[in-house]
């Protein structure tokens, strides 16, 4: 039976206090202009508490940290992409916009299936001793190689019931069909019993695009590893053979295309105290 999504945060409760924990569900792309697009894929994201990584290692032999797995989750995917704590890199991301050094982060992302992952969006939630989220990272990549964070305080004026609600002009390049005179609307569901990631993009003229994740909370147990391994068997792949298909059927409509080359090095027009940059590689965008 398909469990109901909680809509608000009464509803929806706390974080889990495990280490890890899955949420299931899943994501929707949504372009309304120039030419409507639309699709939805099943996938299911890993929520990891950054600083009780041992103790996720070892809730299932199905998966590990730093090592190869079925599942497994490496600090090197995040952040600076050094292998370095992502402590460190979270305090001192918070730090520059005057959060107080959270007393725990949670990072909602996918998790390496087999060796290999590929994570549009990851979203780092600190929360003070109270339990009250204090600030968000939502960490952007493309497929180019490039990876770039947005950062916000939580302020009284973002949080309603139905969650929390921040705003970010875009600076980063993301696809190759969409140009950078846009405007980012996050909506979040923080984790509880389910959690919501919803990004309204708007240009001057009004919505573009709006991008959605939903997913129930599930056990991080190894029956739970091995049903949803075979639910939705190599995740990874999917999710960029997914990007890649999208993008295909969105040239074959005649989107204008944008190179990345009219960009700066790392994808970005600019970099704000609240954005931070890495590059790695290259490759191909989406929607």
């Amino acid at each position: 039976m398909t469990k109901i999504a909680a809509s608000t945060c009464a509803e929806n409760g706390p974080p889990p206090d495990a280490a890890a924990a899955f949420y299931a569900g899943k994501v929707m792309h949504h372009r309304m202009k120039p030419k409507e697009h639309r699709f939805t894929y099943d996938v299911f994201n890993l929520l990891i508490d950054i600083d009780r990584l041992v103790e996720a290692e070892r809730m299932s032999p199905f998966f590990s940290v730093n090592g190869f797995n079925l599942l497994s989750f490496n600090p090197a995917d995040h952040g600076p992409r050094d292998g370095s704590d992502l402590r460190y890199y979270v305090n001192a991301r918070f730090q520059e916009k005057g959060v107080v050094k959270p007393d725990r982060v949670l990072l909602l992302c996918y998790p390496r299936v087999l060796g290999y992952v590929f994570n549009p969006l990851s979203v780092y939630y600190g929360y003070d001793a109270q339990g009250t989220l204090t600030g968000v990272i939502y960490e952007v990549r493309n497929t180019f190689g490039d990876l770039h964070s947005y950062v916000h305080k939580v302020e009284p004026g973002h949080v309603s019931e139905a969650g929390i609600r921040q705003d970010q002009r875009k600076v980063f390049y993301v696809s190759p069909f969409i140009d950078m005179e846009q405007h980012y609307h996050f909506r979040l569901l923080p984790p509880g019993k389910s959690t919501r990631v919803r990004i309204l993009e708007t240009d001057p003229q009004g919505p573009l695009l709006s991008a959605t994740f939903t997913g129930n909370l599930q056990d991080f147990a190894t029956p739970n590893i091995l049903r949803l391994c075979l639910r939705m068997p190599l995740l990874t792949f999917k999710v960029i053979a997914a990007i890649h298909w999208e993008a295909f059927k969105i040239w074959r409509k005649r989107i204008r295309f944008h190179p990345r080359s009219n960009y700066g090095p790392n994808g970005t027009i600019e970099e704000p105290n609240s954005c931070q940059t890495f590059s790695t590689g290259h490759g191909a965008s989406s929607s």
